[in-house]
C-alpha cells in the first residue's frame, strides 16, 4: 500500500454505446463533468472511427491531460463491456495526471526515454507539495499491442521509475489482430506508446493476480523465432501438433478456446507466469503474446476458481487502501473467453460492477518491470 491521508472528490467514471463518435465524446464528457478534472483515461471498442472520435476528443480537452487505447473489450462501471466508450476521470481538486508518448518503438532510445521519465517524476513531485501530506504516485503505461515490444519497455521504463510502481495493459482490436492504438495529445497512434504518472494523498496500491496454477505437465520450447514470438518446435515437434497432444485435442481443435484453458506457464524468481499462445500458424508453429526463448521449460496451466479467487483479491485490496473507490484494472482478453467457456460471464460481471472496476481487456499486462498474459493486474484507489 502507498500512503492513507483521504480527500474530497470521488472519481468520476463513465461509458457510452453512442456509436457516433461526437455524439459519443459529448455524452462522456458530460457525465465526467471535465472542467473538474485533471486528466482522463479512455478505454476505446475498436469499431469506432478513430480519426472522427480523436476531432472530437481534441475539441474538447484543451489543457486536459486524455490518453487511452484501443481495446479487446471494456470494464465499465456496469461490468464487463463491448463496443463501448469507458472512462475514468481524476478530479483536480484530488490527483494530478501528466504524460508522454514514446513514438516509433522499432528505434526507441532508452537512454532518452529514461531521463524523460524521471523529468517526469520530479515534475510530479514538485507539482503535488501543494496537496499535503504524503503524496503518492503510480505509473500507467499503455502500448501498442501489436509492437512486440512491451518486455523492453516495461524494464526500461520502471527502471528509470524506481519506487514509483509501473501497471498498465497493451492495447487491444476485439481479436482480430490487425490493428492496435494508443491516444496521446489528441490522436491515436500506431507503434507507440503512453506513460502516465497518477498523483494523489489517496492511498493505492497496485496487483496483479492469475487464475491458474502450474500443472504435473512440462514442456520444452526446441526451436523458435524469438523476435517475432514465434515457437516452431516443443519437445523437437512440430510446436502446434505437440501441444495439441499434450493438451488432448488435435491441430485442428487448437484456437483461442483451448489457448485459454491451457496456458503454458513459466517460473521465474520463484513465481509462476502465462506465456499465452495467441494462434496456431498454417505452418505448424505457435505465436505467443509474450516474448518467449529456446531451450526455456515451460508447464502447462491448470485452472482455479475465478470467483473465489477474485473475491479475495477484492476484499485484500479492500483492506490494504482502507476502502476502495475504483479499481483501475487491465485484464486479458484470454480471461474473456475463458470465463465464457466457463458461463462465469454474468457473475465477474457483477463482481466488477459491485468492486468498482473500470478499465479493458488488453493483449498483454504490465505489472512493474514485467509483461505478463493472462492476468489481472491494476490500481486500486482508495475512497475519499
Amino acid at each position: 500500500m502507498i500512503g492513507d491521508v483521504p480527500t474530497l472528490t470521488p472519481l468520476r467514471v463513465a461509458a457510452t454505446r453512442e456509436h457516433d463518435p461526437e455524439l459519443a465524446i459529448r455524452a462522456l464528457f458530460r457525465q465526467l463533468d471535465v472542467p473538474e478534472l485533471s486528466g482522463i483515461l479512455l478505454f476505446c471498442s475498436s469499431r469506432y472511427p478513430l480519426e472522427a472520435l480523436a476531432r472530437s476528443i481534441a475539441d474538447r480537452s484543451d489543457g486536459l491531460t486524455v490518453v487511452g487505447c484501443t481495446s479487446s473489450g471494456e470494464l465499465t462501471p456496469d461490468g464487463l463491456g463491448e463496443g463501448t466508450l469507458t472512462a475514468i476521470g481524476f478530479p483536480a481538486s484530488d490527483f494530478r495526471l501528466t504524460a508522454a508518448c514514446f513514438t516509433d518503438l522499432d528505434h526507441f532510445d532508452a537512454g532518452d526515454a529514461q531521463q524523460r521519465v524521471r523529468s517526469m517524476v520530479a515534475q510530479a513531485n514538485e507539482e503535488t507539495r501543494h496537496f499535503g501530506g504524503r503524496v503518492n504516485h503510480a505509473a500507467i503505461f499503455l502500448v501498442d499491442g501489436l509492437s512486440h515490444r512491451e518486455e523492453m519497455l516495461t524494464l526500461t521504463l520502471q527502471d528509470a521509475l524506481g519506487d514509483v510502481p509501473l501497471i498498465g495493459g497493451s492495447s487491444g482490436d476485439g481479436l482480430d489482430f490487425r490493428e492496435t492504438f494508443v491516444l496521446y495529445n489528441g490522436a491515436f497512434r500506431r507503434d507507440a506508446a503512453v506513460i502516465a504518472i497518477l498523483s494523489t494523498t489517496r492511498p493505492m496500491t497496485v496487483f496483479r493476480t492469475q487464475h491458474y496454477r502450474p500443472g504435473a505437465t512440462k514442456m520444452v520450447i526446441t526451436a523458435a523465432d524469438t523476435t517475432r514470438r514465434i515457437v516452431h518446435e516443443i519437445n523437437a515437434e512440430p510446436a502446434a501438433a505437440e501441444y495439441a497432444r499434450l493438451v488432448g485435442t488435435t491441430i485442428d481443435q487448437l484456437g483461442l478456446p483451448v489457448f485459454a484453458g491451457h496456458p503454458p506457464m513459466v517460473r521465474a524468481g520463484g513465481e509462476y507466469y502465462v506465456r499465452s499462445i495467441q494462434s496456431a500458424n498454417p505452418d505448424g508453429s505457435l505465436t505467443f503474446y509474450c516474448a518467449i526463448d529456446e531451450g526455456i521449460v515451460l508447464t502447462l496451466g491448470e485452472a482455479d476458481d475465478i470467483i473465489a479467487g477474485l473475491g479475495s483479491l477484492f476484499d485484500r485490496l479492500d483492506a490494504d487502501v482502507g476502502g476502495i473507490d475504483r479499481v483501475l484494472g487491465f485484464d486479458c482478453v484470454l480471461n474473456s473467453v475463458e470465463i465464457e467457456q466457463r458461463q462465469l460471464r454474468g457473475p465477474v460481471s457483477e463482481l466488477y460492477a459491485r468492486r468498482g472496476v473500470v478499465g479493458f481487456n488488453t493483449y498483454g499486462e504490465q505489472f512493474r518491470a514485467l509483461h505478463v498474459n493472462q492476468t489481472f493486474t491494476g490500481l486500486a484507489i482508495g475512497r475519499p
